[in-house]
């Protein structure tokens, strides 16, 4: 890798402090001063915006696009209000059904799993199990699922060149996702089962549904004896809505026919329950999840399209095939990006009018409003109910508002209202460096000697909702509504065992000033709820804090944090803080502060505050095996920048070779400008330093 001459000049000479100018996607955005050669995060976020044409031509996963925060809402909501909630869950109407604390999982494009997961069986990622046991250990356990629209074509085969686990073909692209056909080997499953054996991890995976005269069933017959236990399900279809939704038919995810329906996903379901039933190479039948819609695209009989699955349902689909469906799934993104990735496919978003759809309870509240009557019906169905593939926005999600913590406070609002609304898991999506909302990013290949990986705000949400919901497995939520229901002030209480263990408070506001924190009093039990007062003398609270909803990298819970963007090895650091809060029993309340941003997690009973301050046992992983073994020396760039180097008189004869166990071909110099900036150019010139200090 070379330095272009231009750009290490200039940076040279630049002075140590300055301001940084970044081209958004809706002009230019002006970050505060930062050192050089510190990180581009600070401890704060300030925005100074004007319109103009998006700039910005990198990794979408490492944008530099900044939105300013919307303006506080006229009338402000109060900042002062009560949350009275009974102690036993025997006196609260609406209770969810029980949630697990692994409700909260993830989705791995299929052709990426080798950048998130393990490049084999034999490699596996460590940050990725770092940040598999951080959910794992507060929610008990964590479930994945790898698939999505790169499961459709996938077929397995013996072996592939160079060991590789997955091979990608680019030139067949059947979507508008620019997602490719993929082989892969058996040896993918006996990676994800060696992430099973180190973190408890549990994993869903799709068959085939694109070749309805062909089907493959080769992942099913070998993740059943592979996985064992750790093998939740197969989805069969994914958001078969879309097979044909497009009018440009390279737009469509199967090619089929514009006029395809749910009945003709009814007929082909058939095809595939009957050559399942007939495969003796499969022996649980029951594991079949579908039909995992994306909604609104399938037309009623009354001319509307509705984003539930009640068309589904219509044809009689449960019944036909219960004895194959482990669970009902559907599949929903609230916005798209398409417009802008894919010119035809849509009319671009403006970003700053989409990011105050994200931070309001209302979000969370009409995403989840079309499903009610699906996750009522599961239930008398007996089947779990899930969101299997969910994020901000598909075609990639929204440079600064999917990678901002706005999205940390939505995805933890909408987690806890699918919570609420009986969904009984939902799964945020991940793709490669392409996408804003992934939950971790993988360095680019040709970075992983000076970068490390990246967490989104959205896998500081995965915690908070890990924690709400605990480990006991027997968690029911319910949506407080209070502050009037104002949209800015959402709140939720849990009650594990039937009786309160924690409250969830979230403040959509974004003021540095404070003016906007809110004060929530609690009481629990008392007389209007025919109880005797139960506040405890003391409540512990973790917050999730940043200085802004725009904010990318200075993002932490309960003062740790992951680490800013290429900073991220999987584990928390810094000191872990849990805050003791008096409570006024002869009053029986309790006053918990949130921050605007931020939400609050807030600890009740006597068992849930124990949860909150104990010892976590988080298991650490070491990295055994390194692929670069050569080249590795590095370098404090601060040391370079005021290192004076040696004088000509004392450099003649010190030359030396660039290649490994090449012959030296170095040509000494007879004049050389000793002036201590050539001097230091001299060093970066020949050694080829980076610009985080690793030699080139």
């Amino acid at each position: 890798m070379r330095i272009p001459l231009l750009p290490v000049l200039l940076g040279f000479f630049a002075a140590a402090y300055a301001d940084v100018t970044v081209y958004g996607m809706f002009g230019s955005t002006t970050l505060p001063p930062t050192q050089s050669g510190t990180a581009a995060s600070s401890a704060t976020t300030s925005f100074v915006t004007t319109h103009g044409p998006p700039q910005y031509t990198g990794l979408a996963a490492y944008n530099e696009i900044y939105l300013p925060p919307p303006a506080i809402p006229n009338p402000a909501p109060a900042n002062a209000f009560a949350i009275s909630v009974p102690s036993s869950a025997a006196l609260v109407n609406g209770l969810s059904v029980p949630q697990s604390g692994g409700f909260f999982g993830f989705s791995i494009e299929m052709s990426v799993a080798t950048q998130l997961i393990g490049t084999n069986s034999s490699r596996l990622h460590v940050p990725f199990l770092h940040l598999m046991a951080l959910i794992a250990e507060k929610a008990g356990a964590v479930h994945v699922r790898v698939g999505g629209n790169t499961q459709e074509t996938a077929f397995m085969v013996d072996s592939l060149p160079d060991g590789k686990v997955i091979e990608k073909n680019k030139e067949d692209v059947s979507n508008p996702t620019s997602t490719p056909v993929l082989a892969f080997t058996t040896d993918l499953l006996y990676m994800l089962s060696n992430v099973s054996s180190l973190v408890n991890c549990r994993w869903y995976l799709g068959i085939p549904f694109n070749d309805t005269s062909n089907w493959r069933f080769q992942i099913a017959e070998h993740a059943e004896s592979i996985l064992g236990d750790n093998l939740l399900g197969f989805q069969a279809g994914n958001e078969p809505d879309l097979y044909g939704a497009y009018e440009v038919i390279e737009y469509r995810h199967q090619h089929r026919l514009s006029n395809y329906s749910q009945w003709d996903c009814f007929g082909e379901f058939g095809l595939l329950t009957q050559a399942y039933s007939n495969d003796i190479k499969v022996n649980n039948k029951k594991t079949l999840i579908a039909p995992s819609i994306q909604g609104g695209n399938w037309q009623a009989p009354d001319g509307s399209k509705p984003l539930g699955a009640e068309l589904v349902w219509d044809t009689g689909f449960v019944q036909a095939y219960d004895q194959y469906l482990s669970a009902l799934a559907v599949e929903h993104y609230p916005e798209n990006n398409c417009g802008t990735i894919f010119p035809g496919a849509g009319e671009p978003v403006d970003l700053f009018v989409t990011m105050q759809n994200f931070l309001t309870h209302n979000s969370g509240l009409s995403l989840t409003q079309p499903h009610r009557n699906s996750t009522m019906l599961a239930q008398t169905w007996g089947k779990p109910f899930l969101m299997f593939e969910t994020n901000t926005a598909s075609c990639g999600g929204f440079p600064g508002i999917s990678d901002a913590f706005a999205s940390a406070l939505w995805a933890v609002d909408y987690g806890m209202q699918m919570a609420n609304s009986n969904f009984t898991g939902a799964l945020f999506h991940a793709g490669g460096q392409n996408v804003t909302y992934n939950p971790f990013t993988a360095a680019p290949t040709n970075e992983t000697a000076h970068h490390q990986w990246t967490a989104g705000p959205i896998f500081y949400s995965a915690i908070v909702v890990a924690e709400a919901l605990g480990k006991t497995n027997t968690s029911r939520v319910r949506d407080l509504f209070p502050n009037d229901g104002n949209e800015y002030t959402p709140a939720y209480s849990v009650y594990e065992n039937d009786a309160l263990a924690r409250l969830v408070l979230i403040n959509f506001l974004d003021d540095p000033s404070g003016a906007h924190d809110y004060t929530a009093t609690i009481t629990v039990g008392g007389a209007q709820f025919g109880e005797a007062n139960a506040i405890p003398p003391q409540i512990k609270v973790k917050y999730l804090l940043a200085p802004s909803v725009s904010e990318k990298d200075n993002i932490t819970w309960a003062g740790q944090t992951l680490g800013g963007r290429f900073q991220v090895d999987g584990r928390l650091k810094g000191a872990e803080s849990v805050h003791t809060i008096q409570c006024d029993q002869s009053a029986n309340s309790c006053q918990v502060k949130v921050p605007a941003p931020g939400i609050a997690l807030v600890f009740v009973s006597d068992s849930a505050q124990a949860q909150a301050v104990a010892q976590e046992d988080v298991s650490t992983y070491a990295t055994t095996v390194v692929t670069k073994t050569a080249n590795t020396v590095t370098i404090d760039p601060a040391v370079v920048a005021t290192s004076n180097g040696n004088n000509g008189k004392n450099r003649g004869g010190n030359l030396g070779g660039t290649s490994q166990g090449g012959a030296n071909g170095a040509v000494r110099f007879h004049a050389f400008d000793t002036s201590p900036t050539t001097a230091a150019l001299s060093v970066l010139l020949f050694c080829g330093l980076s610009a985080s200090g690793n030699w080139l």
